[in-house]
């Protein structure tokens, strides 16, 4: 997404050699494969790891710390650790690759002349950057935060926050890019309004 905003801004003349069909369909290959091998990893060695403490967690999916937390091999949980690792590498240096596109973005901005070029730039960036940094912020807090301050409700939430709105909210920011289909909400609203009034006073 902050590699379409960039080519976009940063480049636009090139915008279909560089995102054609074929460019967004090997990223999403990419996206794609890299999770899913990263999900196999940990599953199965979350699957080898013998549970001494229940296998009842308080989360509503299994998280890889609660997990951790019941297991009792030392081996297995070094494995994990070593894997969780590896993902928080791939995960900095996407981190990385989309501060470095932002900068980018924010400096080609800030060289557009008028003031409503510059603000039509920075409304079709800040609703992505700001669903990167809930997922990024809530993510990173929920797996290094001490364990002091560690309660199932607060655990609950952190995995929401991290797993459940960013998913949920891209489709929204990006669908409502498009005219189209903001006239058809906004179509949609104004009848579900006049409806209601209508109801209210036939009911009067």
């Amino acid at each position: 997404m902050c590699y379409d905003r960039y080519v976009a801004i940063c480049k636009p003349l090139h915008y279909g050699t560089l995102l054609g069909s074929r460019a967004c369909a090997h990223m999403a290959a990419a996206a794609w494969a890299t999770g899913f091998l990263t999900a196999l990893l940990h599953t199965a060695n979350t699957f080898s790891l013998p549970l001494c403490q229940g296998n009842a967690l308080g989360q509503f999916f299994c998280e890889l710390p609660h997990i951790l937390k019941l297991s009792c091999s030392h081996s297995g949980y070094l494995r994990e650790i070593g894997l969780l690792g590896v993902s928080g590498c791939l995960a900095l240096g996407c981190f990385i690759f989309i501060v470095f596109s932002y900068v980018q973005i924010f400096r080609a901005v800030l060289r557009i002349p008028s003031q409503q070029g510059r603000h039509k730039a920075f409304s079709t960036c800040l609703p992505h950057l700001a669903v990167v940094s809930l997922f990024v912020s809530t993510g990173t807090f929920s797996y290094l935060k001490p364990p002091s301050i560690s309660s199932p409700s607060l655990d609950l939430t952190l995995s929401v926050l991290y797993s459940v709105v960013p998913p949920a909210l891209n489709p929204l920011i990006y669908s409502l890019r498009n005219q189209e289909l903001k006239d058809a909400l906004r179509k949609m609203m104004t009848g579900c309004f006049s409806g209601a009034i209508k109801c209210l006073c036939s009911g009067v």
